[in-house]
């Protein structure tokens, strides 16, 4: 399968990958391209940036959740039919697992995928300087797959010089520069960038970066870099008994909380639930007085619940209909923020305490710094998760909470290190706790769970 396709990467955070890749993905929609778009690692966040742009949802490849080959079958997948795919990376472009490798790093995506990576140089502060900064990153790696550069925060008088010392002394394709844009800038917060619906003119300022863009970058040499990308296959990478290929007889109706306290979703983990069987149905937690009808099974992915304490205690009877449904058996499946909403009470980030749920039996508070923060493998010591083993599954965490019942049903790993600790609620209705999980990781986990589902329905 042929897919023109790029990757944009940087030397460090704060950068402007973010911003870039939105204003390049508004380019290339401007000019009428079919776009997909990918964000390197674990971050949900970013995607809603690219999804709030295309369109369409933004998906995450990460090959510390998946191997080689079902990122570059879910690459293919999520590619089909369009005219270009920009993937942004993550951190610096050699960072990765366990701070001291480059597996998982945007590198790693990007030989994984033969896809052309084109490096964002912030050139604040620099100009000359820039040279061997770019040569480090280019000849770090015999396979380092940079084709290109944009220069960022470069000045249109300084430009051209810069461009033709790069160019001459190092044979590396300068694709265009960025000016400094007072007014286009996304701020951050304790999880990383503030949402996109609360960035004020969020597509005023888009349409405005894009026709900079469009004047500024070699938007046509950096097009010919992504068809120069080798064909990529689509075969499933899986055999016909794996446990991709499972599928319910009937249909069942799960609930999804989804609003702006909990919307850390990864599209594919509800693409994959939806293949074996599941039926979408959203709901909020925060606005919602009811469930939905006839629903088999909850699910509470993450999100911002610390920002909205007091309306998720306000909404009394969704809290009591939630635990109502627990009591009679429903399964449920909680991530981080969810699992804080399933205690019996949380704090706000002001540390102010909130009434729960009343599922875990404990009080979820807040920390002044990261906690468990990365990559982790899990692997099941005790118990049952909706009446199976489901094994080892690769996850991740990122939170500024703690919890005084964590659980203990699951062993947590560091890649790289020797720490470890256990986690997670685990029952024959439950699987709650601080990790999030990707289904394509371990598709056991979404099967257990929507075999319980259907056990419940009938």
């Amino acid at each position: 399968m042929k897919i023109p396709r790029i990757l944009l990467c940087a030397g460090a955070s704060g950068s402007g990958k973010t911003l870039l890749t939105c204003g390049i993905l508004q380019v290339l929609k401007n000019r009428g391209l079919k776009v997909a778009s990918f964000k390197c690692g674990p971050d949900y966040i970013d995607p809603m940036f690219h999804t709030k742009v295309i369109g369409t949802k933004s998906r995450n490849l990460d090959t510390f959740f998946t191997d080689r080959d079902m990122v570059r079958y879910l690459l293919a997948k999520n590619s089909r039919c369009m005219d270009v795919a920009v993937m942004e990376g993550v951190m610096g472009y050699y960072d990765g697992v366990g701070g001291t490798t480059s597996r998982a790093s945007a590198y790693e995506l990007a030989n994984v995928t033969e896809t052309p990576a084109i490096l964002i140089v912030n050139c604040r502060g620099m100009s000359v300087s820039v040279l061997p900064y770019i040569k480090g990153f280019a000849e770090y790696k015999k396979d380092s797959r940079i084709a290109g550069v944009i220069l960022n925060q470069m000045t249109a008088m300084l430009y051209p010089r810069v461009r033709k010392m790069i160019e001459e002394e190092l044979s590396i394709p300068v694709l265009g520069y960025v000016p400094k844009v007072e007014d286009c800038v996304l701020e951050s917060r304790h999880l990383g960038l503030v949402m996109p619906e609360e960035v004020e003119g969020f597509r005023e300022k888009l349409m405005k970066l894009a026709g900079i863009l469009e004047q500024t970058l070699c938007v046509d040499k950096i097009l010919e870099i992504a068809g120069s990308a080798p064909e990529i296959p689509e075969e499933k990478p899986w055999k016909e008994d794996s446990a991709y290929t499972f599928s319910l007889p009937e249909k069942v109706r799960i609930g999804v909380a989804r609003d702006e306290a909990f919307c850390f979703v990864y599209e594919d983990n509800l693409k994959l639930l939806e293949q074996m069987g599941a039926e979408i149905v959203y709901f909020s937690p925060v606005h919602d007085k009811r469930l939905p009808e006839g629903v088999c099974g909850l699910i509470f992915y993450g999100g911002y619940p610390e920002l909205l304490g007091k309306e998720l205690e306000d909404n009394y009877p969704i809290r009591r209909a939630i635990l109502a449904e627990y009591q009679r058996g429903i399964p449920i499946l909680a991530e981080c923020g969810g699992f804080m909403y399933l205690h019996e009470s949380m704090e706000d980030m002001d540390k102010n305490p909130c009434d729960g749920v009343g599922i875990i039996p404990g009080h979820a508070y807040r920390t002044e710094k990261l906690g468990r923060f990365g990559y982790v493998t899990l692997t099941q010591r005790e118990g049952t998760v909706f009446g199976k083993n489901i094994g080892k599954s690769p996850a991740h965490e990122f939170h500024y909470f703690e919890s005084t019942s964590c659980g203990h049903e699951f062993l947590a790993e560091k890649p790289m290190s020797s720490r470890t600790w256990n986690c997670l609620h685990a029952s024959e209705h439950l699987l709650a706790g601080f990790p999030h999980f990707y289904y394509y990781g371990n598709p056991r986990l979404p099967q257990a769970f929507l075999e319980k589902c259907l056990e419940y329905k009938k």
